[in-house]
């Protein structure tokens, strides 16, 4: 292939070192900014990472808890998947929360659009809010046998992720969006307050 730029790296060779139905690896032979030759990978799933903050009336949401493959490691984050880039992310969020925790919501709004780790993989992330909760059965694939639900206050989910017990970044990423937009009247009023206090009671109600 002739040589190609990409911003002021430049690309001498490239090469599919891995794939599978999920993800593919890409390999790079480049010289660097500075000029020096060098290699790059670069992993890319196939699928947006997709999540949803879950939200019911008293402020608590869902949490979902799994054995991690890749860490070898117990995690709880909030109910997240992957889904097709040609499928509307709503529609594949609507599906992963009702899968993993059985619950549906009357009401949705996107929340936050970011980049997965973008030194070494093209993953990103998609995520929402819903609320007007309602309770029902989960259908979970065989990969999540292990999964068990945990309904905590919204801002205990929080200092769970700023404490460290909670390590999922795309977890993180949402639980601190859906706090800013409470805090910067993003939100309607009483989910808002319910977020932030635990209650859809105006204050001094």
């Amino acid at each position: 292939m002739s040589e190609r730029r990409r911003g002021l790296w430049t690309i001498t060779s490239e090469r599919l070192a891995y794939e599978n139905p999920w993800v593919q690896l890409r390999h790079y032979e480049v010289r660097q900014p500075d000029g020096a030759p060098s290699v790059y990978g670069v992993f890319e799933p196939r699928n947006l990472a997709i999540g949803v903050v879950p939200v019911f009336a008293d402020g608590t949401t869902m949490l979902v808890g799994q054995h991690r493959f890749a860490l070898d490691a117990w995690s709880w984050e909030l109910p997240e998947g992957g889904g097709a880039r040609d499928v509307d992310p709503l529609e594949t969020a609507q599906r992963e929360r009702q899968e993993e925790t059985g619950l549906t919501a009357k009401n949705w709004r996107h929340l936050a659009d970011y980049d997965v780790s973008n030194s070494v993989t093209t993953e990103r992330a998609v995520g929402f809010i819903a609320w007007d909760l309602e309770a029902g059965e989960p259908d979970r694939e065989g990969a999540e046998a292990d999964m068990q639900m945990r309904r905590v206050g919204l801002q205990e989910a929080l200092a769970m992720a700023m404490s460290g017990e909670i390590r999922d970044g795309f977890t993180l990423t949402l639980l601190a969006a859906a706090d800013y937009a409470a805090r910067h009247g993003q939100l309607e009023p009483d989910l808002a307050r319910a977020i932030l206090t635990g209650s859809t009671a105006p204050k001094g109600a």
